[in-house]
Formats: structure tokens, sequence, C-alpha cells
């Protein structure tokens, strides 16, 4: 028969364990926690050197969230803006395509490329092995190549635009570029440059 210590002496050894892991677990996320170093607050005027690409790029995805808030909401109440023609509707909606398309352009052969020098956040690959934002510029435009192709035949003739039909093509491809155009500039924003360049280095980059 065993002795009341003996039965105890499982117990005893389940609550050491259990008292053990918590411990091992705060160590662990100690760990993590310290594998960035925090950095020392910026200066406004470091800020503002390190903040400047963002800046800058925020301004033109202003003007593509403006324009496509224009022809989303024509298309979902069915209402083209008042006093807009048809062939001026048509136009605005080719024309953030063209803006799209250049400004991609631009930023996959100059931009990006010089950035993903220190930053991963740019660096170009097949498939998968891109970066996000480059993954997010292929998705926008197989939803915007579908879209452009609907607008041209409507401004052709070839087709009689519908509304609906319109937010149709949009929706392919809205979520995904609303969600670049923010994301992009965040990693261009201050608090992320300064993890990679000096301001000096900034300073040298064009945009």
């Amino acid at each position: 028969m065993s002795s009341s210590a003996d039965q105890q002496q499982p117990e005893q050894a389940s609550t050491s364990a259990s008292a053990e892991a918590p411990a091992a677990e705060t160590a662990g996320s100690s760990s993590a926690a310290k594998t960035e170093p925090e950095l020392p607050p910026l200066s406004p005027q470091e800020f503002r050197a390190y903040n400047r690409l963002a800046e800058t790029m925020e301004y033109f995805h202003d003007h593509f969230r403006k324009s496509w808030k224009l022809l989303y909401t024509a298309a979902s109440t069915g209402k083209r803006p008042a006093g807009m023609t048809l062939k001026q509707f048509l136009d605005e909606g080719l024309s953030l395509v063209r803006y799209l398309e250049t400004h991609h352009g631009i930023e996959e052969s100059y931009f990006f490329p010089l950035l993903a020098r220190k930053m991963p956040e740019f660096r170009a690959g097949k498939g998968k092995g891109a970066a996000e934002l480059l993954q997010q510029h292929r998705q926008i435009h197989a939803g915007m190549d579908v879209f452009e192709e609907y607008l041209r035949k409507c401004r052709s003739g070839e087709t009689e635009l519908e509304l609906s039909v319109m937010k149709e093509k949009m929706d392919l491809w809205g979520e995904v570029l609303l969600k670049h155009l923010d994301q992009e500039v965040q990693t261009l924003g201050a608090e992320n440059m300064r993890k990679y360049w000096t301001i000096a280095e900034i300073r040298q980059i064009p945009i």
C-alpha cells in the first residue's frame, strides 16, 4: 500500500511543471519583444525628413481615391454625377486606369528597385516570392483590365453602359486597390523608413 506522501508526489510535480511553463513563456515573449530595438523619438524636423516620400505618395494616392469614389458612388447608386455627360464619365474611368498604369509602371521600374536595396517590402520576385505590395499590383491590374475593357466597349458604342455591371467590374479590384493605397503610404512612413535609411539617404531618393 502507498503512503499518503507518495500519493501527493505526482500532484506536486504537476503543479511545479505548470508553474514553470508560464515562466518559460514569459521569457520567450520577452526575448521576442527585444528582437527589434526601441528607437528614440524623432524631432519634428526628423519626422518631416523621413516622412517626405509618404507625403508625396499620399498626394498621388489621394487623387486615385477621389476618382475611384466618384465612379464607385455612381455605380452603386445607379446615378451619374450631376452635370457629367456619359462620355465624360467613361473618360473619367479610363483616365483612372491610365494614371494607375503609369504610376505603377514608374514604381516598378525605378522607385521600388531603389527601395528594395534595403527594404524587403519592395522586393520583386515571381508569384508569391514578390513582396506583398507588388503582388497587390498584379491583383489590381487583373481586375482593372476587365474594368477597362468594359468601359472601352461602352465608349465605342459596342455595349450600353449599365452602372450595376460597372459596379461588378469595380468590385473585382476595389478592395485590394484601396488597401494598397493605404499600405504603401504607411510603409513609406517615417517610423518605418528610419529603420532602413539615414536622413541623408532619404533626401537622395527621387520621387
